[in-house]
Order: structure tokens, then sequence, then C-alpha cells
């Protein structure tokens, strides 16, 4: 049976990088890197520097993302595209024995389906997960604030979700991640303050904040900027009533 290490390495700075990713990154024998297509060498760059970093010596294997078919229902496009993805982890490793690890940007419990896809892989490996800094932990140290009200819920979401459902009720605090449509703009509220961050612990992190009416422009046209100067960007944000501490 493959072992599989599925080991996060944070949002971009490779010093985020925890001493037990290191370790596991130290004995993988094979070290799985997936290549995100043109404009986007950056982050394959950055994950030969952590294996660098790590002091990792076992063989590196690259293989490229598929894209999804857009054409196709969501649900369905995304099934087809994580048994694409792991049709494509078998064809990189062929006979490859473990153990293997995989770097996973963020973590890999975290709106990420790299464990997902994992389970498809038949024998099933024995699966290890290392986890890393989210997203969610750089926004709110980046704007040095804290992720949730005094004894408050968090409701942690998506862009399509918000697009469909609005704002929940009894809802104190919510951050949005996979958002690449600025949903933000579709919530009819004056009351709500939004913290977003782009491209968290790199050195092209880019941070936004202030009531949403009057931050929102500003998010929009610097993430068009930086989207056409980078080729791609993630990005994620937070919003809560003002006054809530």
């Amino acid at each position: 049976m493959m072992e599989l290490s599925l080991i996060g390495i944070g949002t971009g700075n490779p010093e985020h990088v925890t001493l037990e990713a290191q370790r596991a990154l130290r004995t993988a024998r094979v070290l799985l890197v997936p290549r995100k297509g043109p404009g986007k060498d950056d982050l394959a760059d950055l994950r030969h520097r952590i294996l660098q970093d790590a002091g990792a010596t076992g063989r590196i294997v690259e293989f490229d993302y598929p894209e999804r078919d857009e054409a196709v229902p969501y649900r369905a496009r995304v099934m087809a595209w994580h048994d694409e993805i792991a049709r494509r982890w078998v064809a990189a490793l062929g006979h490859e024995g473990g153990p293997v690890a995989l770097l996973v940007w963020g973590d890999p419990s975290l709106y990420d389906s790299t464990l997902r896809i994992a389970q498809r892989l038949r024998p099933v490996p024995r699966i290890r997960v290392v986890p890393g800094i989210t997203a969610l932990s750089a926004l709110t140290a980046a704007h040095g604030i804290t992720f949730n009200t005094l004894a408050g819920a968090v409701t942690v979401t998506t862009g399509r979700r918000l697009r469909a459902h609005g704002w929940p009720d009894g809802t104190e605090s919510m951050v949005v991640m996979l958002d690449g449509e600025c949903s933000f703009t579709t919530l009819d509220r004056t009351d709500l303050r939004i913290w977003w961050g782009a491209y968290l612990g790199m050195a092209e992190q880019v941070l936004e904040a202030g009531i949403l009416a009057e931050a929102a422009p500003r998010i929009i046209a610097r993430r068009a900027e930086a989207r056409t100067r980078h080729g791609w960007i993630m990005d994620t944000y937070l919003l809560r009533p003002e006054g809530l501490e």
C-alpha cells in the first residue's frame, strides 16, 4: 500500500512551512509537484524552493493540472476534474513506491479537495495529513484582527454560496473563500466591514479594509490590476457588522 503524505505548505511564505512538514518532506522518497499552467510558474517555483529549504532529497515528479470544463454543470464538472487529477497522479507516479509527498497550498482540510482525490486512487493509499497555515489565519494576522467576535461564531463559505444565499440570519462574522466574482457586491447592507487580502503570506501580498460600500470599489480595482499583473490570483476576505468586537 502506498504511503501518501498530503503536506500543507501555507499560503505562500516559505517560513510558514512547519517543522512537521519539513520532516515529512525530508523522509519522502517521491515528491509530487503540480504545475498549474501558463502564467503560474511562480507557484511551482515556490514549491521547489520549499523542497530545497526543507532539505528534501526525494525524486521530484511533476504533473500538469487539467482544466475544468465550464460547459458542464458545477458538481459534475468538479467530479470529472477530480477524476482526471487522480488519473494524472497515477500516470505521473507510474510504478514508484512510497512514501510519496504532495505539497498542498494552505491546509489539506480547508476548502481543498486533495483528500477527496486521494480516495479515488486504487488501492486507496495510507494517507497522512500534515496541517498547514490556512488562508483564514494568514488573513486575520495580516490585518491584525481576531477571527471571531467575543464568544461568537464564524461562518466559512464560498463566493458561490454567498451569491446564492446571501447573508445568513444570525451570522456575526463570515469568511468567504474561492470567490472569483467579488460576491460581496451582492450584499445590500450598509453596516458591514470587510477585510480582504490576496497573495496572503507572499511578497506580493495586497490588503484592503473598510466599510464595505467604500472598500468594494478599491478591492475590485486592485484585484483586477493584480490579476492582470500576475496572471492569477488567490484571495479571501472576512465580513462583519461594524461595531462588533
